[in-house]
């Protein structure tokens, strides 16, 4: 059995409780490894190590800040594969979709800010109206970036590097399901020149670790993503101290299918959209809406693209869907093909748990599940589930479209599909979305703001947005001579 450590002031430590958590592998459904149970104790001892490392750390060049988050984007590139194995086996998906997407994506992150800070605005100057107004963003200090378990590394990292790039020192809590990875950044930052105390992680459920962190009178701000009800409490929390919040939470994105789409491109990216990540993915086109004209001859291209989806152990190069990240989220995914039974729907294929043999025999697998013949307005047409679920609704005109995406307290993603761009853009303007794709899904310029609407979300990611959520601008004022 593994143990992981917190990592503090540039240490790896055992929790002051000395309690630890199981980790289980979700493809054997076995514990491997144990992490730590911390509580408000760690939590404090980061913060104390942190606030100091703040007074430092914040006056540093932006240039020595480029050159420490570089290195940490080449130790992430050097131990690409390391990282890659591990983040499969903390959550289920295929080692091929870690290797390609999450690892590199991760090291990105860091290069990206790396270089964003070194353009970025952080002093300007006003003049004129009778004043001269020097405008100047500082870094506000000790900030709390708790991440989920679907997209570990990635995610922990698009909320550490903008934060520790503009000056910042980060309280770190990965999700306890997936905490390997995190526990190896700590081995990476620590090698590439990182200060003590600038990066802290601190493992732990989100009912000690994670509450310790957004109650501290000391924790500046809070990025969260996750989902929505602890994203409603953490909001709820924060706003008694006033304290800055980022929450990126829940979707149930529609895919909006015209019948003037490049079909084939169209069938191929839905398939990966509807199910990458055994569809736990924030931005996962849950909602299938056809135009009418072709929703047969979908419905067959689609089931037929689905039943071809090798499903099996993550680490087999031919897999394409993984495990369920654990049996309570396996329970709960199945339980919502048995709502959408009593909602009158027609199960088109899957809707089962898949057994497997060998090392494999308690592992958390599910079919991939297309469904039909559901309203707009029941459960499963409005809740998160968050798994290889997805559901196909006929339209008839751009106008019902539109009101069908629209009929969820949710706004984070949508993807619309027509070579009419003109009308793709129209109806894309009429959506209430953060993001929007036309004829893609998941293309992501890092410039760009990333976040939703509604239940989806408070504030944004991403380029400018997340260099200014992580600072605080200071107005200075001088009267012209």
């Amino acid at each position: 059995m593994e143990k992981i450590y917190n990592f503090i002031n540039g240490k790896f430590s055992p929790p002051e409780s000395d309690k630890y958590i199981k980790v289980i592998e979700p493809a054997t459904g076995l514990p491997y490894a144990e992490v730590p149970d911390s509580n408000n104790k760690d939590v404090d001892q980061a913060i104390n190590f942190a606030s100091k490392a703040f007074i430092s750390w914040s006056k540093t060049t932006a240039q020595n800040r480029s050159e420490i988050l570089h290195q940490i984007a080449k130790g992430i590139d050097s131990h690409a594969d390391r990282l890659a194995e591990v983040e499969s086996r903390d959550t289920g998906k295929p080692l091929s979709l870690s290797k390609s997407v999450d690892i590199p994506r991760a090291a990105e992150n860091f290069r990206f800010f790396a270089e964003h800070i070194l353009t970025f605005d952080f002093e300007r100057v006003l003049d004129g109206h009778g004043s001269i107004n020097k405008i100047i963003r500082k870094p506000i200090g000790v900030v709390g970036c708790i991440s989920p378990w679907n997209l570990p590394l990635y995610l922990f990292t698009w909320k550490i590097a903008p934060a520790i790039a503009s000056g910042n020192c980060v309280i770190g809590k990965p999700s306890e399901l997936t905490p390997y990875t995190a526990y190896e950044l700590g081995k990476i930052v620590k090698a590439a020149g990182l200060p003590k105390g600038v990066l802290n992680i601190v493992h732990g459920l989100g009912n000690n670790a994670g509450r310790a962190i957004t109650n501290h009178s000391m924790i500046k701000a809070i990025s969260f993503t996750g989902g929505t009800k602890t994203g409603k409490n953490i909001n709820h929390s924060v706003s008694k101290d006033l304290k800055k919040v980022s929450l990126e939470m829940g979707g149930k994105n529609p895919t909006i299918i015209f019948a003037d789409c490049d079909f084939p491109k169209m069938l191929k990216s839905t398939i990966k959209s509807s199910f990458s990540n055994q569809g736990s993915i924030c931005l996962s086109g849950s909602r299938i809406l056809i135009e009418d004209s072709i929703y047969k001859k979908f419905r067959s291209a689609f089931i037929k693209q689905v039943n071809k989806i090798n499903i099996g152990d993550p680490i087999k190069k031919s897999t394409e869907l993984g495990a369920l990240i654990s049996k309570e989220h396996l329970e709960k995914v199945l339980g919502y093909v048995e709502i959408a039974k009593e909602e009158g729907a027609n199960i088109l294929v899957g809707g089962n748990r898949i057994f497997f043999s060998g090392r494999m025999k308690d592992g958390y697998f599910m079919e991939p599940t297309v469904i039909e013949g559901l309203d707009k307005g029941c459960r499963t047409n409005q809740d998160e589930i968050f798994g290889p679920i997805v559901t196909l609704i006929p339209f008839s005109s751009e106008s019902e479209a539109i009101n069908i995406a629209n009929a969820t307290d949710y706004g984070l993603a949508a993807s619309i599909w027509s070579e009419n761009l003109d009308k793709a853009s129209k109806v894309a303007d009429q959506i209430d979305f953060g993001i929007v794709w036309l004829n893609c899904w998941m293309v992501r310029d890092l410039r760009t703001p990333f976040g939703g609407t509604k239940k989806s979300g408070l504030g944004r990611e991403g380029g400018d947005d997340g260099i200014e959520f992580f600072t605080e601008q200071k107005n200075i004022c001088m009267v012209e001579a």
